[in-house]
């Protein structure tokens, strides 16, 4: 080569300069053991390369991933002023400095974000979705129930007597405590609050039309459904969904078993059958508590109380209220029962479904309550 001239740095690298393109020998043990002085070797080499540089690989014996990484930094560093060419890489080294050549693109440090005005849209979009999604399963879900439950009246034999009877005794007789001490305070605080406001007018005997109206119509067995939905619709998603955890109900479907004759129609025959039972229970209470205020406030007597308030309160107010039990019984059990049987993968699961059933049964009570006092008032009942 013309004008060219050899120079050896090192027992790892020698340089053929020439007034062009320079030749660099890679030699030796390109590894990890040497990595030191081959990296302070490279630095005289690229003083030498200002014109581009042709790095042969061709007689390097040895290269591990250290070695990969110091002949791609140098051809990189040459490039970045002139061309740089890597020729007779061995075919055993390739496929590791492709390796250590592979370069992801950069990830970004922080991802980018919707306006917040496109996120609340797509929470909102994302609940409503959700919501109609929930509906539709909690509507079939009901069917199937009620389903089992009218051919159960056709087939008594699939009533199980031993659940029921110990439902009916966790759900109504152990919930008779809280039921009647709540609807006791109640109805005592509406005589004392009533009889504040009325006192105004003079018109203080017109707080056991409140308390009779108010009580039998909504407020027992409306709070009596409440208590129950937070007190037995919470134990049921509990229950079933351990059950779920443990693998129970997938053996019982295994066995040839219908869940929903085993897990859900106790539940739900005993809460038809003790709610109404409750919400009488409550609005007896309530009377009750009435009748004690208006004794210690108001100076009317538990028989006079008693008289006004059958000439002013009619049977009517009793059945606008206690016919809407069955219903809220259905609502409580069904959605307890629905997101017990859909607890899955871990407890956080079932406290996360136990949640949503006690807000979905309270939530669906209230909306039936509204329902039923618009149809009422209505038909004229």
């Amino acid at each position: 080569m013309s004008g060219s001239e050899h120079v050896t740095i090192s027992p790892f690298i020698s340089v053929e300069t020439s007034d062009a393109t320079a030749m660099v020998k890679l030699l030796g043990d390109w590894i990890l053991d040497n990595a030191g002085q081959i990296d302070r070797d490279m630095h005289q080499v690229a003083v030498l390369c200002q014109g581009g540089a042709i790095l042969d690989c061709s007689e390097i014996q040895e290269l591990d991933t250290a070695g990969a990484l110091l002949v791609r930094r140098y051809a990189q560093t040459v490039e970045s002023a002139a061309p740089a060419i890597l020729t007779g890489v061995l075919a055993r080294h390739k496929n590791l400095l492709d390796v250590v050549s592979a370069c992801p693109p950069p990830a970004p440090t922080q991802p980018d974000h919707d306006p917040w005005y496109i996120a609340v849209l797509y929470e909102m979009g994302e609940s409503a979705f959700s919501f109609f999604r929930s509906a539709k399963n909690l509507l079939g879900f009901i069917g199937l129930v009620l389903s089992r439950l009218f051919g159960a009246l056709f087939e008594p034999s699939r009533i199980r007597l031993v659940p029921l009877v110990h439902q009916l005794e966790v759900v109504g007789l152990k919930a008779m405590g809280i039921v009647g001490l709540i609807s006791f305070l109640i109805g005592a605080v509406m005589v004392n609050q009533g009889a504040v406001q009325l006192a105004k007018f003079g018109a203080d005997i017109f707080v056991i039309d409140m308390l009779g109206i108010s009580h039998l119509r909504e407020l027992g067995i409306l709070l009596t459904a409440i208590i129950v939905a937070g007190r037995s619709g919470s134990s049921f998603t509990a229950q079933i969904g351990s059950m779920r955890l443990n693998e129970e109900v997938d053996a019982m479907s295994t066995l040839g078993m219908n869940t929903l004759d085993i897990l859900v129609l106790p539940r739900l025959l005993a809460m038809l059958i003790a709610l109404p039972l409750l919400g009488f229970y409550a609005d007896v209470l309530g009377v009750f508590g009435g009748i004690m205020m208006a004794w210690f406030q108001l100076d009317i007597t538990p028989a006079n109380f008693i008289v006004y308030f059958r000439d002013v309160v009619s049977l009517d107010h009793f059945l606008a209220g206690i016919l809407k039990a069955p219903f809220f019984a259905i609502v409580i059990v069904v959605s307890g029962c629905y997101h017990g049987l859909s607890v899955s993968g871990s407890a956080a699961s079932l406290g996360i479904r136990t949640t949503r059933s006690v807000v979905q049964s309270i939530f669906l009570v209230i909306v039936l309550d509204a329902f039923f006092a618009v149809f009422f008032t209505s038909i004229g009942l």
